[in-house]
């Protein structure tokens, strides 16, 4: 599933050909995504002046005139900028129309969304009660002390609830939590002011790097010009299980936690 760092570079990818320019309408060939896409949206989006495209948590945000248009990539989605008339594939569910290019939304799995709001954002239903961005100033070892200090789950399933923080999946809570030298397993409540304060550092840095390195691609994210990401390629821990930890050469081991893949060295995650 893509997760922040993919949705931010996919983000970057189309901010340049989106921002500033005007929408003709909308193709919509299949609406039958996780919640159906609009009847009206090729009108709604008829003369629509992108003003800017941003991103909160896993979910992209065209803000318009009129309204937004708020797009999540699912497990499988991706959003590339073609040419105008180029020929559309079976999964390519939905086309943006803009003067001699279109944002096409491809989505073999049909988990995503493509939906518009009229009025604040923030305030939309799948919007207005999610924690704080990662790499924004108002996520630091404070609030995730705060957040987590009357939790007694697993430290790895409290930094993926999207209460606490939004936007660290999978993959990247694996690779903090390595970093930060913590147990996935750890009771959150258990750690320190000053161990938040280190897997808060981490959590940034992981992103960062990530976003860098174009995301990971692990089977169908490619970015907006259909290139993969290459952070899998500096993966500590995630799906290394039994390989040589690359710090102390200890086997890298694996749980499941919440019905998802946990990876960790037992020996620099005490």
């Amino acid at each position: 599933m893509p997760e922040l760092p993919e949705v931010e570079t996919t983000r970057r990818g189309v901010e340049p050909h989106l921002a500033g320019r005007t929408l003709r309408g909308a193709v919509v060939r299949n609406p039958s995504l996780r919640w159906p896409v609009p009847p009206d949206l090729a009108e709604r989006l008829s003369g629509e002046t992108v003003l800017a495209v941003r991103r909160r948590a896993k979910y992209l945000l065209l803000e318009c005139q009129s309204g937004t248009l708020l797009i999540h990539l699912g497990m499988s989605g991706s959003l590339r900028v073609m040419a105008s008339g180029a020929p559309a594939q079976k999964h390519d569910h939905v086309d943006l129309l803009l003067d001699g290019q279109l944002l096409r939304y491809r989505d073999p799995r049909r988990f995503g969304a493509m939906l518009w709001h009229v009025g604040p954002i923030e305030l939309h239903p799948l919007l207005k009660d999610l924690g704080p961005e990662p790499l924004s100033d108002a996520f630091d070892g404070a609030a995730l002390f705060e957040a987590i200090r009357r939790r007694s789950s697993a430290i790895k399933l409290a930094i993926m609830d999207n209460h606490v923080v939004v936007g660290v999946g999978n993959i990247y809570a694996n690779e903090s939590l390595f970093y930060a030298g913590i147990a996935p397993t750890r009771p959150a409540n258990s750690l320190t002011r000053v161990e938040c304060d280190q897997l808060a550092t981490e959590i940034r840095a992981v992103l960062r790097r990530a976003i860098d390195a174009g995301g990971s691609t692990l089977r169908d994210f490619v970015d907006s010009e259909g290139k993969p990401g290459y952070f899998q390629q500096s993966y500590m821990v995630y799906d290394r299980q039994e390989a040589p930890c690359r710090r102390c050469g200890t086997p890298i081991r694996h749980i499941r936690q919440g019905q998802r893949s946990s990876y960790y060295c037992p020996l620099c995650q005490p």
